[in-house]
């Protein structure tokens, strides 16, 4: 159970007093890979959501797939559905021959507010092309276009492409094969690991070689923030605020984060609020000047009385 052994991480406090709490999961790695700090669990088991799509982008990059630059940042994207979004997915289906109906990911609208009001006031439904994780399932279809694989069944488990990603979360993690195995939200197959397993990933990918999948999808996150979440996204901004950083952030409260000499966090928060995340990981990151970045307000009346504050 992920509530199990869950410490509070964060106080929400409202004029000084602590109006409630968020319990979770945290772990910082060091560079050597030791555990420098951890709350509550982090050797329980639970789903990393989205904050496994650069892991997953690694295994599309090992099995053929040839994305660079913002493209290859899309792919490990929960996207706000801007303009600039939703061009780049059609680009990477152009370039496998693929058209918008090829997608399986479940229709939504954008993420960002003004983009899913202009798509819907241009009289636009939800759709594959809007929902946030378009880039990934983009890719995923260019990866078996590489690879000669069956379009059609991309999201069966049992898949060569899902075997794969299930062989490099087990590998890169480095908990071994994943011991659940269920849907995610937009319809892929999700692989379970651990809170630590996922710090490991990240300071695995973050240190990588030159010239490795790891290393590009390392490369192609660090100099395109925006594309991996889009305007005013706490891992875009983030990432834009700390040189050589790789960092995502997943549904339900999960963000992970490395340096490039492998430092590394990863959280879950119990309750799968997002409110906490920003406070608690720029806190665990250490660094000076991620105040502002970190900091979510408490409002009354529209103004700030307080905020969120995370155990240090």
């Amino acid at each position: 159970m992920i509530e199990d052994g869950a410490e509070v991480l964060a106080h929400v406090v409202r004029g000084g007093v602590v109006e409630s709490v968020h319990r979770g999961h945290l772990v910082v790695l060091g560079p050597d890979g030791a555990v420098r700090l951890r709350r509550g669990d982090p050797d329980v088991t639970f789903f990393a959501r989205s904050a496994l799509k650069p892991v997953q982008a690694v295994a599309m990059l090992r099995s053929g797939l040839d994305l660079h630059d913002e493209l290859l940042a899309l792919a490990c994207a929960s996207h706000s559905g801007e303009p600039a979004h939703l061009a780049g997915v059609r680009r990477i289906l152009d370039g496998a021959g693929l058209d918008v109906a090829d997608l399986q990911n479940t229709p939504a609208l954008p993420l960002d507010a003004g983009a899913a009001f202009a798509w819907r006031s241009a009289g636009n439904e939800p759709s594959s092309l809007t929902q946030n994780c378009s880039g990934k399932h983009a890719a995923m279809l260019a990866t078996c276009v590489a690879a000669g694989w069956d379009r059609a069944a991309y999201r069966g488990p049992a898949h060569p492409l899902q075997q794969a990603v299930q062989a490099a979360v087990a590998e890169l993690t480095g908990d071994g094969d994943p011991a659940h195995t269920t849907v995610d939200g937009c319809g892929a197959p999700l692989f379970s690991c651990t809170v630590t397993g996922l710090a490991r990933a990240f300071a695995r990918i973050a240190t990588a070689a030159p010239g490795t999948p790891e290393h590009r999808v390392a490369t192609a996150v660090r100099a395109h923030p925006w594309w991996l979440g889009g305007t005013g996204r706490f891992a875009t901004q983030l990432i834009g605020a700390v040189p050589g950083l790789v960092a995502k952030d997943g549904a339900e409260g999960v963000f992970a984060a490395a340096l490039p000499d492998g430092g590394a966090v990863a959280v879950k928060i119990a309750d799968g609020s997002a409110r906490p995340v920003p406070p608690v990981v720029t806190a665990a990151l250490g660094i000076e000047g991620l105040d502002e970045i970190g900091r979510v307000p408490v409002l009354g009346h529209g103004e700030p009385v307080g905020e969120v504050e995370p155990l240090r």
